[in-house]
This record gives C-alpha cells, structure tokens and sequence, in this order.
C-alpha cells in the first residue's frame, strides 16, 4: 500500500490525538503510581499495569484508522502483518524514569513500511510537546517545524546516549566510548527514554545520539522524526538497519560522522 503524504499527515493527526489521549492516561497514572505496582520483566527491564493498559489503548484505536496494519509493540499487543505494514508501538518509553517520578517518558508511534518508518509521533505529557513527522515531509513539535543543530566541531557536540538492560554485555565498549565523547566533546548526557532522546536531536537540543541494544519500538519513530528534522539516522557501521538493527546513531550530517568515528572505534570489531 502507498500513501501521498497528505494521506500520510492526516493519519498523523489522527495518531497524535490518540497519542496525546493516552499520555493523559499515563500522566494521571504517575500520581497514583507506586513501587509495589512494579513487575520485571529481566534484569533492569520494568514494567507496570500501566504500560499494558496504554499499550492495549494505543492497538485498539490504532487498529480503527488503519485495520489492514500489523502490530510490533512492546507489550505484545497485537501481531506483524506479513505486508510489511506495521504499527511500531512503545507506549511508555522511560517506563523507569515513570516509576520513579522523573518527568521524562513519552509514548512512541511510528508506521513502517517494510522496515522504512514512514510516519512517527512522539509525545511527552509532563512538557505537553507533540513531536511528529512524516516521510517527505517537515519535522514538527507542536506545530512548529524543527531541525537539527547546525554543523559543529566534535568539542562543540553535546551528546546524548543510553545503556541497554544487558550493560554488562557492553560495559567495556560503552565505557570507553563514554570516556572519549566526555573528554572530546561538550559533555554526555544519559536520559533515560531514547525515543525522548531522538526528539531533543530533532530540535537541535542535542547535536547526536547513539546507543546499543534498542528495539524497533525505541528508535522507529524517532528515526523518522530526526530524518525529517534534516538529521542522518543509521547503525554503527553504515548497513542502513537503524530499526531493526539494535543499534543506532542519529545526529546531525556532520556531528553524526563524528560520533561514528569514535563508537564504530569501540563496539566495531
């Protein structure tokens, strides 16, 4: 199936108002949210009713503005479609900042074509910021259009990255690569919701972002949203497989050839 990108914006619309809906949800949720609600699903790894209770929110109206797509979410909600059309869903991205009261998560939306995310909507309740994008066209926050940084030097760049649940896996490499990016650049920052994270490179807050051993429903909106913005999005080793790849940086043109200099050095054997 091909869509216009007019036809690609209004499902946008449509997506963003049932994004904002369950971050409303998720937002009156916090204040009553406690940590005997909390459920482990691996080391590092939460989750909590409300997670599920969005996700099967987010599936349910998602399925009524487009039945003939499939589903790829975090919770489980739904099943791929063998089309290569499918939903990306996280529904509370930063599930742990969430349960901890810190106001950084966001629900994630994107709509992927044969693993080409071709519409992304991320929204943040506790900033009311609703960023959306789709293929062809401009990357926006509340309407109003967004890019990435302009090109700087590398000890210009002020970075953004994460851990992935199993760090010890790559403690070695994330150190290091930690270590030359604190000293060569600006300062380092780690969030806590990559979805987030992809959204403050968009609007140029954070010139790039790099982790390992997301997911697709971590980074596929995002990566939409960055591309839209003017930003590059790829794995460490140019293979073109952000998404579903498990690895990922995504900055702008000239922060991200620096940035992949100094991860590729590190995590690329």
């Amino acid at each position: 199936m091909n869509f216009t990108t007019h036809e690609l914006e209004e499902l946008a619309a449509e997506v963003a108002f049932i994004s904002r809906q369950t971050g409303a949800f998720l937002k009156e949720q916090q204040s009553l949210f406690h940590r005997d609600m909390i459920q482990q699903k691996g080391f590092n790894d939460l989750v909590s009713h409300v997670d599920q209770q969005a996700e099967q929110m987010l599936v349910s109206a998602l399925q009524k503005i487009l039945p003939e797509a499939g589903f790829i979410a975090e919770e489980g909600t739904g099943t791929p479609s063998e089309s290569g059309l499918n939903w990306v869903v996280d529904p509370l991205d930063g599930t742990t900042n969430f349960m901890h009261s810190i106001p950084f998560y966001c629900t994630s939306v994107a709509l992927v074509k044969n693993e080409d995310p071709i519409l992304g909507v991320i929204y943040a309740p506790e900033h009311n910021e609703m960023y959306h994008a789709v293929k062809g066209g401009q990357a926006l926050c509340n309407d109003s259009v967004i890019s990435v940084s302009p090109e700087a030097p590398l000890e210009s760049l002020f970075i953004v990255t994460g851990f992935p649940y199993d760090s010890v896996k790559t403690l070695e490499a994330n150190l290091k690569t930690i270590g030359e990016l604190t000293v060569r650049t600006r300062g380092i920052r780690r969030m806590g919701s990559a979805a987030l994270d992809m959204c403050y490179v968009a609007a140029g807050r954070f010139d790039g972002f790099y982790e390992v051993g997301l997911n697709p429903w971590d980074v596929a909106a995002g990566t939409c949203i960055v591309r839209c913005a003017g930003g590059m999005v790829d794995d460490f080793r140019n293979d073109g497989k952000p998404v579903f790849g498990r690895e990922i940086i995504a900055a702008s043109p000239a922060a991200f050839r620096e940035i992949q200099s100094i991860v590729g050095k590190h995590f690329v054997t």
